[in-house]
């Protein structure tokens, strides 16, 4: 039986992309094919994926994965709302609409069926977070879990970042606030103010695209020495909720971002370039520094700077942990597992076959060939092993596994199924490549290397050096305000806060008077009524106490 067609129509561009024949058998009919939507940017794979058709052999299932185009998260679910008509799978900034809409369904029968996944995945006290106000869970986050022994290499979490050229011409030195950052950075903009090739240097760039505007407005809690709840601080000591748009340090944040605009250190089109505008033109090499999460930008920018052979030049960028004073701790690495029950993976009510769905769901995080095949690829010829069993590539290989159009017609990652950190099930190797020892330093360029020998670090958080501690049972409290809506006045609060910064941010940091605008700023955001959101985060951390 074919399935309804499901269209997402693309607002801004009025375009069409169609989700036909989901969850359909294939050519061989043991084979199904599920369609994932995902409201976030994403590479297609090609329909004759080689790896993707090793799964698909093993496992009877292909996935055919369809990314967020020109719209808003909220734009496309919305449209999928509207025309009823849904993908099989599908992970959504905009969880609780597909809900509300009864698109999504529960997922405890299955859950329940596959005892070891239950343990493994989530704690009981995980678990229920996921559960919704009619006792069911309806999606499962698929990220951010650790097998095994910690291998941890990357930071994948916010930082200010800079390209190791900067740090080796400033001759590697100790950067531990804003003014010392931004003063390196003007210092180098003014002697190379352009690339070998005659590009133009940027100083400083900023994305500020739909939800992805955290690279604007959030790094005050950071700077304050906070942890990443995301949309309020956590005083742990007093278990008070606190609000950092306002806090002094987010005030001299801003003023220092509207500093470096004046003296022209920042990128003018940060508050116009569109995310695939930033990615590129971070893939040029130009952009000396930013902040941003790791996860938002790192890999594509990485590879795009391996095949130019622009990390042979300094272009790769190493990330630290400033504050607003020299010598206060920082929290902007997160240690451990992080649960964020805002969305996940769910199965929708169109899926012709969710008992499969789920099979799969759960092989990918319990199925150790299925997930090395996903991250390190096919033995002998993504990888090799040696004769203590460590994986490990030859520089061809980790060429070729950079290479767009590879990863487009080879490796099949399904990057938003289930997956782990840390040490396989062998009790040797790394679950991802990045993580392997020998790889992460296997593959570094010399500058890169020579800037992590300078600094005395092996690793991505080292150079952070955030305080190591346990999260906090709240921990991350966006993972609360994601799911607010506006039938509360803190939820409609939340949406009018967001709605103002959106509007203001970008006019604090170009602005010829700073204090007259803050103060504009700050009489429109009061006008949200933020002591409303506040007094429900409030209430939340209070179930803590």
């Amino acid at each position: 039986m074919r399935k309804k067609i499901v269209s997402l129509l693309l607002m801004s561009a009025m375009a069409v992309s169609v989700f036909a024949g989901c969850g359909k058998s294939g050519a061989d009919d043991d084979v199904t094919e599920f369609t994932y939507f995902i409201t976030m940017h994403g590479s297609e794979k090609n329909d004759d994926n080689e790896v993707a058709k090793l799964i698909a052999d093993k496992y009877g299932v292909k996935i055919k994965e369809t990314w967020l185009t020109t719209q808003t998260a909220a734009e496309a679910t919305n449209n999928l709302i509207a025309a009823d008509e849904y993908p099989d799978l599908i992970d959504s900034d905009e969880m609780q609409l597909l809900l509300d809409a009864g698109a999504l369904i529960p997922l405890d029968e299955y859950i329940d069926k596959y005892p070891d996944f239950k343990e493994t995945w989530f704690t009981q006290t995980e678990w229920e977070k996921f559960r919704q106000p009619d006792g069911h869970i309806y999606w499962i986050n698929p990220f951010n879990n650790e097998y095994g022994e910690s291998k941890e290499t990357i930071h994948n979490d916010e930082a200010f970042w800079i390209q190791v050229r900067v740090l080796e011409w400033g001759g590697y030195p100790t950067i531990q606030t804003m003014d010392e950052y931004f003063d390196l950075i003007e210092r180098y903009l003014a002697a190379n103010p352009t690339m070998e090739d005659g590009t133009a240097n940027i100083g400083y760039t900023i994305l500020c695209e739909d939800w992805r505007y955290f690279c604007l407005e959030n790094a005050g809690q950071f700077l304050a020495g906070y942890p990443n709840d995301g949309s309020v601080l956590v005083n742990r000591a007093a278990m008070t909720v606190e609000d950092y748009n306002t806090s002094e340090d987010t005030v001299a944040y801003f003023r220092k971002l509207n500093e470096e605009y004046q003296r022209g250190i920042i990128d003018p089109e940060s508050f116009t370039q569109t995310y695939d505008e930033y990615i590129a033109k971070l893939s040029t090499g130009c952009v000396l520094g930013m902040v941003d999460q790791g996860w938002n930008f790192l890999n594509n920018v990485s590879d795009a700077f391996k095949q130019q052979g622009l990390d042979l030049k300094g272009c790769n960028y190493v990330p630290l942990g400033l504050t607003t004073t020299a010598g206060m701790e920082n929290r902007w690495h997160t240690y451990g597992d992080t649960v964020n029950q805002a969305n996940g993976i769910a199965i929708t009510k169109d899926c012709e076959d969710p008992e499969k769905a789920f099979e799969f769901l759960v092989a990918c995080a319990m199925d150790q060939e299925l997930h090395d095949l996903r991250f390190w690829g096919v033995k002998g010829v993504d990888y090799l092993v040696d004769e203590s069993g460590l994986y490990y590539r030859t520089d061809e290989m980790r060429a070729k596994c950079a290479d767009a159009s590879y990863k487009a017609s080879h490796l099949c990652e399904y990057s938003y199924f289930p997956q782990w950190n840390g040490t396989s099930r062998d009790g040797k190797n790394a679950m991802k490549p990045a993580e392997q020892p020998s790889e992460f330093m296997n593959g570094m360029a010399k500058p890169l290397l020579d800037c992590f020998n300078a600094y005395h670090v092996t690793t991505y958080p080292d150079m952070i050096k955030s305080v190591v501690e346990e999260n906090a049972p709240w921990f991350p409290m966006y993972s609360y305000s994601n799911n607010f809506t506006t039938a509360t006045p803190g939820g409609l609060a939340w949406v009018l806060m967001d709605e103002c910064k959106h509007e203001w941010l970008p006019r604090v940091v170009m602005a010829s008077d700073f204090d007259k605008v803050w103060a504009d700023y700050m009489e429109a955001y009061n006008a949200c009524n933020p002591q409303d959101f506040i007094a429900e985060m409030q209430a939340i951390l209070d179930t803590f106490r």
